[in-house]
């Protein structure tokens, strides 16, 4: 039997401690927003266990902000609106009060918007609690050494019960097992249940953990580690969940073959894929959709974003790349700059001060010094000298320069596009390339030198 979940998100917060001009639920979090992660997370739980169901955003403050946030990016979504944040009780009420069709799911699972590190995991081991024990609810708990702002748990013969903070006694204080706010139960429970919390406690507010009681078939499922739950409430809390997001990634890489000269200092996305053998120096950037192969060499200071880089490859030092392709044992860098649409072919080589934007080498074609390659199409073993640049942009549109195979286009030569060049075509150095060459042809159109001997004089200053 297929079971069922209404997976709700809660993401009324508004943040005031993170000091951004945006609301909580999209605080930028490595390279996405705080709610992209339990969004993402629970679709993967869902799809790890054969789950059936819909995710719900409880949104609040700027809710216009949020809701077109997530609908431009998952679809699927739907949302419910907390017209005053009263509190999680309040928040959940308002997402079974906004489609009848949340009352029908077997379980309802409640997560924060601004927890990223929970992933799938921790959520089917709450659910094989929840079916293996017949539970009708289960909270994910963590020992904490300084619980402060926590809710504490208190244990019962049967169940539990959870007190807040502010409510809580000195003794009560004193216990170190905290609440994480991350929450499975069963539907009909929650909604049972759900009619009787009131807003009776110092915060006045409803509160979601008063229906845990400890003469009920509750159980709180206790986590090894705290930082799993932790919430972003202010800057610390959010470059401290980046890094511990930073650290799973680096973990799992290495765990898979990747070799990382100082992983303290090497910035890694968590959907960025990497090779076995591959070598990652420190100061590097890897973020977006990136995918590297096998055996590649990224170097000190590279910045690659939204790449695809082959097997073999190599990305020399303080070399940026953004939505670049590279091919089997190209070589970029030092210090080059692929911008979107470079596409580098097999073998073929970028070197240092050299800027590419949407454009095609194929394999074997070198630019090793100091040239800019825009709008352009370069064949097969083509080589590209110092000082080359395509002017492509006429004032108004971009221009396309195509260059053929096996050609040699000398220094500090220029194409004035739209422009094409044949195949093994060689054009001489300073030589400025404004009409089309055929296969095979010579272009020179450098001013004839003149000298004239004894002559320097008259331009060489002495210093007075």
């Amino acid at each position: 039997m297929v079971m069922s979940i209404g997976a709700v998100i809660l993401a009324a917060g508004e943040g005031k401690r993170l000091k951004l001009d945006a609301p909580k639920p999209l605080a930028p979090c490595l390279d996405k927003k705080l709610v992209d992660f339990p969004l993402r997370e629970i679709q993967k739980f869902f799809s790890r266990n054969k789950l059936q169901g819909f995710r719900t955003a409880v949104v609040g403050h700027q809710r216009e902000l949020v809701t077109a946030y997530i609908a431009n990016r998952y679809a699927d979504v739907k949302f419910a609106i907390q017209a005053q944040q009263l509190g999680t009780a309040d928040a959940l009420r308002s997402y079974f009060n906004s489609s009848a069709e949340t009352h029908k799911f077997d379980f309802t699972l409640v997560i924060c918007a601004d927890t990223p590190v929970v992933s799938e995991l921790e959520l089917t081991e709450m659910l094989k609690l929840l079916v293996e024990e017949k539970c009708d609810a289960v909270a994910a708990t963590f020992f904490e050494a300084n619980p402060s702002g926590y809710g504490r748990i208190i244990r019962g013969k049967t169940g539990f019960h959870i007190v807040e903070e502010k409510d809580a006694s000195d003794d009560q204080r004193k216990i170190n097992e905290v609440n994480s706010g991350l929450y499975l139960l069963k539907t009909a429970y929650v909604l049972e249940h759900l009619k009787n919390v009131d807003s009776n406690n110092k915060s006045g507010e409803f509160y979601l953990t008063d229906i845990f009681k400890d003469d009920l078939n509750v159980k709180a499922l206790t986590f090894p580690v705290g930082d799993i739950f932790l919430g972003v409430n202010n800057l610390e809390q959010l470059e401290r969940v980046e890094k511990i997001l930073r650290l799973k990634k680096i973990k799992e890489l290495r765990d898979h073959g990747v070799r990382f000269i100082d992983s303290t200092h090497t910035y890694i996305d968590d959907e960025v894929e990497v090779g076995a053998g591959t070598i990652i120096y420190p100061n590097t950037f890897l973020s977006g959709k990136t995918k590297i192969g096998k055996n590649v060499l990224i170097e000190m200071g590279s910045q690659i974003k939204d790449s695809f880089i082959a097997d073999n490859a190599q990305v020399l030092t303080y070399s940026i790349l953004d939505g670049a392709r590279l091919h089997i044992g190209a070589q970029v860098g030092p210090l080059a700059r692929l911008r979107p649409g470079a596409d580098i072919g097999e073998g073929a080589k970028i070197g240092n001060f050299v800027e590419i934007k949407k454009s095609v080498l194929g394999k074997g074609a070198k630019v090793s010094h100091l040239s800019y390659v825009g709008d352009a199409f370069i064949g097969e073993e083509t080589n590209i000298g110092c000082g080359f640049i395509t002017c492509n942009y006429d004032g108004a549109n971009k221009n396309v320069t195509k260059i053929g195979k096996n050609c040699f286009i000398g220094s500090d030569s220029q194409t004035v596009a739209p422009v094409e060049i044949g195949d093994n075509c060689f054009v001489a150095s300073s030589t400025t390339i404004t009409k089309d060459m055929p296969d095979g042809a010579f272009a020179i159109s450098r001013t004839p030198q003149v000298t004239k001997e004894g002559m320097a004089h008259r331009f060489i200053k002495k210093k007075q």
